[in-house]
């Protein structure tokens, strides 16, 4: 992701040495640091690396491997869960003892495994230092370990190394550097010797080489400003042991739900205890028998192991997405994401430099098709093909730039690359489009792209025999040296320069890239080139506008997500006007409005309640940096925004690791990027976030739809339970028959609701809202009545069969069994929680739903008929009579909660429609 950093302006009372090195001469930067540019000499390096300490990154401070197993009970849910153990044990049940705390424990393990540690994202940025450098020591070049480099060590690079530490410039050769792990900028960027501004961020700092980036093109010579923890990598690397991880909403929401459980379960046993004691004088083992049954029966102990079963399901189904996940609970808090930070190049774009459009002085063409593909027509103002035998402008100016240019588009398993510099390659690709063939040029000599001229020139001889001096470039430094312009018969005419300037501008302002090509015709038998005959006397051919193409997939996804109620926010490194320009293809920004676009100048100048206020209105970040991506990401966050980032470098880690949800890319990612985030994409495409957000919200809704469906087994239990003390009467269920109810329910229907597919209008709908517990207000009212029907309808059973003679454990039989298809009914009007029931569709889509409801009618016939069943469980075989009558108390179940779910439907719509209006998007 492109950045920059904050720099401020030296104050007048700042000292030498406190003055910025890239905003300083290299006579002065070597004063400050004591050095000469013949380097150090062996003595004084070693006093230096005593007091600068080794050129490497401290290591992270560790969390031992017990204190992260055990902060994984740490959870209010594993304790019911372990509480619920412990009442079996009190119960001597020491099966179902040993089967929950098993539960619990590989509930730890999981999530032990499962979930990355910050420490890694540490080290990956470790590994990305240099292992060895070219210093002058002693006045002779030796290789030296990286580590032993101190400031005012005299080091050279050259193209494919890794800069050892950061220096300041004092020579450079047609020097670029690759440093997309610092600025994510899609080509490398060109350095000079030439101080820049004090407050030019990393991104514009041209006279700098920072650690961890890798030399391009070229070679330089620069003097150690600093290393270890004190270099760009290493103050990066601080910023992401400073950032505090927050918790998912998931992982809030059961804290939250837990806890109001517990206290409800504790103060319901209380009341119990002094009902059944004081009004009915039960006796005391009795009464805590049966409170204890009331515990056991209201403690959903399956609910931690479902919820880590549908999150790792969701795991494997986002993973076939290409969406990889490190951790499970960011599997559902992407379905909860309200605004998405995403990084520019190769994210929402393709991260191939293409060229768009061609101008000329007799007009201009449009280049179609996408990245270094050789695929697309060069066409017309009004469309039709513009062959070069037609049209003799475009192919001088083709021709010219393809000559002047180094670089070859290569088919490598079906996809396009390019070996050169992207800009050289989207020009290669033009030249293809168009037809031109490069082989026919023979190329005598060539003067490099040099940053000082930004232009390369070539001597070339063409097929009808002339000798041609080529020349791209910049175009304002080709204008410089333009005499003429190509006209239309082909001869030279007066340029126009005021033309060329408002058309250079009109291209730059639709974000393009804009390069000049131009010719002129050397001395016969010319066979060198000078910088003063490629210099003078040009003929300008036209202009070309090179752009990081939008993927058309993302146009399609941003506009899927704000249909969602989700924002989507560009956050680049990339200069603002292409960044604006971009946004609006992509549909970022609506209008021709850029008011909704800041720079990281702009932002370092807001106070943090400043940018609060104006954050959720821009759209678009400029040139910013690793602080002002923490700044974004918490001036969100304060306004309850759930905040998914995404980064591919080093950058960007501690803005990711500050974010709800942190997304690296995993082609053109560091890493460092990738440890620090929770998900990772197989693909670096935007759109591939939307079908994760999709899948999030589909495996929320199976959470929910879980737990709604699985609270009505302990609440009909206990409701049973608790109306048998109160009013002293028989308890219709024994303790042991209670968890044979939970764990069919618990093995069988409730793990169904897991392989859910999503709902229709899932992504139509607005972001869930932040807080609150994982049952709503109308989930509640669910539990509520459920519990109260299935309750009710296993109370009428169980004194029906009494009234009607029957024996105790023929009766509690049938109550199971009306718990079981009360439950199964239930089941299936859980399906479509948003949706009604009353559907042929709720009979298909979920193949396990019928699986697991075989399974539970053979486990109830097994308890209901199988005679060692009968001794270990206290039940009894029943007739047709009592199958018919349960079943028939499940359909009037089924039907009041459609009912229910009629009437509060509207009323969740009107939220809904209200939500996405308030979120403006």
């Amino acid at each position: 992701m492109s950045t920059t950093s904050p720099a401020h302006p030296p104050s007048p009372r700042q000292t030498a040495d406190e003055r910025l090195p890239f905003a300083s001469s290299p006579d002065a930067v070597l004063a400050d640091l004591d050095a000469t540019a013949g380097g150090l000499s062996a003595e004084d390096a070693a006093r230096r690396l005593e007091t600068a300490g080794p050129n490497r990154l401290p290591a992270p401070k560790r969390t031992s491997a017990i204190r992260r197993l055990l902060g994984h009970f740490d959870d209010i849910l594993i304790y019911i869960l372990l509480a619920s153990a412990v009442l079996k044990a009190i119960l001597g049940d020491w099966v179902d003892f040993a089967v929950i705390l098993a539960v619990a424990v590989i509930n730890a393990a999981v999530g032990f495994l499962q979930e990355g540690q910050a420490e890694k994202a540490l080290d990956g940025i470790r590994t990305m230092l240099s292992l060895d450098a070219q210093a002058l020591r002693d006045g002779e070049w030796k290789v030296v370990d990286a580590e032993d480099l101190v400031p005012g060590d005299v080091v050279r690079v050259r193209s494919g190394d890794r800069v050892p530490a950061d220096l300041r410039l004092l020579e450079a050769t047609n020097l670029q550097v690759e440093e997309a792990a610092l600025t994510g900028e899609s080509v490398p960027a060109a350095k000079q010797l030439e101080a820049v501004g004090p407050d030019a961020g990393i991104g514009d700092r041209s006279t700098m080489l920072y650690s961890g980036t890798i030399v391009a093109v070229g070679q330089g010579v620069g003097v150690v400003t600093a290393t270890g923890a004190q270099t760009e990598i290493g103050r990066i690397q601080s910023l992401i042991g400073e950032v505090d991880h927050l918790e998912t909403p998931l992982s809030k929401q059961l804290a939250s739900f837990g806890k109001v459980l517990s206290l409800g379960i504790l103060a319901m046993a209380g009341v119990m205890l002094v009902i059944g004691r004081v009004i009915h004088d039960f006796e005391l083992p009795e009464l805590v028998s049966a409170a204890i049954g009331f515990a056991v029966a209201a403690v959903p102990e399956g609910l931690p192991a479902l919820v880590t079963v549908t999150l790792a399901l969701g795991v494997q189904q986002m993973a076939r997405r290409n969406a990889i996940t490190r951790k499970l609970t960011a599997v559902e808090a992407l379905g909860s994401v309200t605004t998405i930070c995403s990084d520019k190049t190769g994210t929402l774009t393709k991260n191939e430099m293409t060229a768009r459009t061609v101008v000329t002085a007799e007009g201009s063409y449009t280049v179609e098709g996408l990245g270094y593909a050789p695929e697309g027509r060069v066409t017309t103002a009004d469309g039709g093909d513009a062959s070069l035998a037609e049209h003799a402008d475009l192919r001088a100016f083709v021709e010219a730039a393809v000559a002047c240019n180094d670089a070859r588009v290569v088919e490598v398993d079906g996809h396009w690359q390019v070996v050169g510099q992207p800009t050289e390659g989207a020009v290669t690709t033009l030249g293809r489009k168009a037809g031109v063939d490069p082989s026919a040029v023979e190329r005598l000599a060539v003067l490099p792209f040099e940053s000082s001229t930004k232009y390369m020139a070539t001597l070339d001889r063409v097929p009808d025999g002339r000798t041609l001096v080529h020349v791209v470039g910049a175009p304002d430094r080709l204008l410089d040296r333009s005499t003429h312009e190509r006209g239309s018969d082909g001869t030279p005419v007066p340029i126009d320069r005021a033309r060329w300037e408002a058309t250079i501008d009109e291209l730059g302002g639709q974000g393009l890239r804009v390069l000049a090509a131009a010719e002129r015709v050397a001395v016969a038998g010319a066979t060198t080139l000078s910088a003063d005959n490629a210099e003078s006397d040009l003929v300008l051919l036209g202009l070309v506008g090179i752009v990081d193409p939008p993927r058309p997939e993302a146009i399609q996804a941003i506009a899927d997500c704000h249909r969602a109620g989700i924002r989507v926010k560009m956050i680049t490194g990339d200069h603002i006007g292409t960044a604006v320009a971009i946004a609006r293809e992509l549909g970022i920004v609506q209008g021709p409005d850029a008011a909704r676009a800041l720079t990281g100048a702009e932002l370092e100048a807001m106070t943090q309640e400043e940018l609060r206020t104006r954050v959720r209105e821009v759209d678009v970040f400029a040139r910013t940096s690793p602080e002002h991506k923490i700044r974004i990401v918490r001036a969100l966050q304060s306004h309850g925004e759930v905040v998914a980032m995404t980064g591919d470098g080093v950058n960007d880690a501690p803005a990711l690791t500050r974010a709800d949800i942190g997304i690296a890319m995993g082609i053109k990612g560091t890493e460092a990027t990738k440890e620090a985030a929770e998900i990772v994409l197989a693909d670096d495409n935007f759109a591939t976030i939307e079908r994760a957000v999709e899948e999030g919200r589909r495996i929320y809704d199976n959470i929910r739809k879980s737990v709604v469906f699985l609270l009505p087994t302990n609440g009909a239990q206990s409701l049973v339970i608790l109306v048998a003390v109160l009013f002293g009467l028989t308890l219709p269920l024994a303790p042991v028959q209670i968890l044979w109810v939970n764990l069919v329910t618990a093995v069988t229907l409730s793990l169904a609701l897991a392989y859910e597919p999503a709902e229709d209008g899932i992504m139509s709908r607005p972001p869930r809202g932040p807080g609150g517990s994982v049952i709503s207000a109308s989930s509640l009212r669910y539990v509520v009545v459920v519990s109260v029907l299935i309750g009710a309808a296993t109370l009428a059973v169980f004194f029906i069969q009494r009234e009607s003679g029957a024996s105790t454990a023929v009766a509690q039989t049938t109550a199971v069994t009306m718990l079981a298809l009360g439950q199964l009914a239930y089941l299936f009007s859980c399906r479509f929680i948003g949706q009604s029931s009353l559907t042929p569709r709720v009979l298909r889509g979920n193949p396990v739903v019928w699986i697991a409801t075989g399974a539970l009618v053979a486990l109830q016939l097994v308890f209901t008929y199988v005679p060692f069943m009968n001794s270990w469980f206290d039940s009894a075989p029943i007739g047709l009579r009592e199958w018919g009558m349960t079943l028939g108390f499940a359909v009037v179940v089924f039907l009041l909660v459609e009912a229910l779910k009629a009437v509060t439907r509207r009323g969740e719509r009107r939220a809904d429609a209200a939500r996405l209006r308030e979120r403006g998007v």
